[in-house]
């Protein structure tokens, strides 16, 4: 069972570690300092929903139904690019800014209103939204997962969905956490601009790939 663990947090760690929607939004949050925590658990509890739904039988079932998984697809494209053409327009805001203001610190929350002060079930909802909306997440979780611990007798079975869902946790509160720590040093405007266009990049590039994934 130990072993059977062991795999599943190793798999699990491969499958969330690779940088994409969630990594990129849970990061920017950690760098705002902004509920942070709140979105990590709620990325990492929809992450073990749904590899124990695929570990004890969603895989099956998704495969069965692909109309579904179409339809997140074209939901999850749309959030994407909207998410990405949002962080767009706060890398611009930040070097209209730049050039009416020389001291940014004190006036970002007032020229950028996305990078106020969040309630907390705006961030919730968001988090959900970049969740639930990509079809990556059920593609790694539900099918590759549960299709792999589906493969594994009943007690190995639990300890491998145990293994997942721990690498989850692990992996979303580390990287809020580290986010955190690291925005004192990436307070700079230009490096606060540079990690807008990369999320813009991140969220486009992952929105055309589904896009063209529509058309095979």
């Amino acid at each position: 069972m130990i072993l059977a663990a062991i795999q599943g947090f190793g798999l699990g760690l491969g499958m969330i570690a690779p940088i994409g929607a969630q990594n990129t939004y849970i990061l920017n949050r950690g760098l705002d300092r902004n509920y942070h925590f709140a979105s990590a658990a709620v990325c990492s509890c929809c992450d073990a929903v749904l590899i124990s739904v695929g570990i004890f039988g969603g895989a099956e079932l998704l495969g069965r139904n692909p109309a579904v998984l179409t339809l997140v697809t074209v939901a999850g494209i749309a959030f994407l690019m909207f998410y990405g053409l949002t962080s767009l327009h706060s890398a611009a805001r930040r070097v209209c800014s730049a050039h009416r203001q020389r001291n940014m610190a004190a006036s970002i929350e007032q020229e950028n209103p996305r990078l106020g002060r969040k309630t907390l079930s705006l961030v919730i909802l968001g988090t959900l939204s970049v969740t639930l909306l990509n079809p990556h997440v059920y593609l790694d979780t539900v099918v590759l997962l549960g299709s792999v611990g589906g493969q594994y007798e009943p007690e190995r079975r639990l300890a491998f969905a145990i293994g997942t869902i721990a690498a989850s946790f692990i992996w979303f509160f580390s990287l809020s956490l580290a986010a955190a720590r690291m925005a004192p040093l990436l307070e700079n405007n230009t490096v606060r601009i540079a990690i807008d266009l990369l999320v813009c990049s991140v969220m486009l590039f992952i929105a055309l790939r589904l896009f063209l994934g529509l058309q095979d």
